[in-house]
């Protein structure tokens, strides 16, 4: 069923760090309207990467999450810098947090977190053909690089440190995709 969206009456807005909270006064195509929130990004969005080492082998990174205070396994991610690419702030990311530089690029689809209160959008990449090259970047400690055979994908899954849904649903998505080619 397709629908007309809601009429925005009126937007307040107010700072909350690195987004910005806005109040939407909406009127759906019933006559009900409600006040609904929605955070919204300043930035250009960023990139989650699956960097593979080769046609079996993804590169992961351990690094301390601070919303769950421990550290956490996932893929290199990062912000799209202002007047980078997706492909641009992928490789730049994975040169700085995994170390390596990637000779193919695809962007194969974007990410939403929690689309019905947050603005912000994930472009997942898939790097191939790496080679090594370190950029500093600006974590306070190196980040351990462990290779993960995308076969024990449903083994990692289930892992307490391996908790992200952007990483898991990226890993998955990647799969697939390569494995359609």
């Amino acid at each position: 069923m397709s629908r007309r969206l809601p009429v925005i009456h009126e937007v307040t807005a107010s700072e909350a760090g690195p987004y910005r909270l806005e109040k939407l006064d909406l009127e759906f195509s019933n006559g009900e309207r409600r006040r609904f929130e929605r955070m919204v990004g300043r930035g250009h969005g960023a990139v989650v990467v699956v960097p593979m080492l080769d046609d079996e082998t993804v590169l992961l990174v351990r690094e301390y999450a601070a919303g769950v205070h421990r550290y956490e396994l996932g893929l290199v991610k990062g912000r799209i810098d202002a007047g980078e690419s997706p492909e641009q702030a992928a490789d730049r990311e994975l040169k700085e947090e995994a170390g390596y530089g990637a000779r193919r690029i695809d962007v194969l689809r974007p990410l939403t977190l929690a689309p019905t209160y947050m603005s912000h959008v994930s472009w997942l990449v898939l790097a191939r053909d790496l080679y090594p090259e370190k950029l500093p970047g600006d974590e306070p400690e190196e980040l351990e690089v462990i290779p993960w055979k995308l076969q024990e994908l449903e083994t990692l899954m289930l892992r307490e440190d391996f908790s992200e849904g952007r990483s898991l649903a990226a890993l998955f998505i990647a799969r697939e995709w390569l494995g359609r080619r």
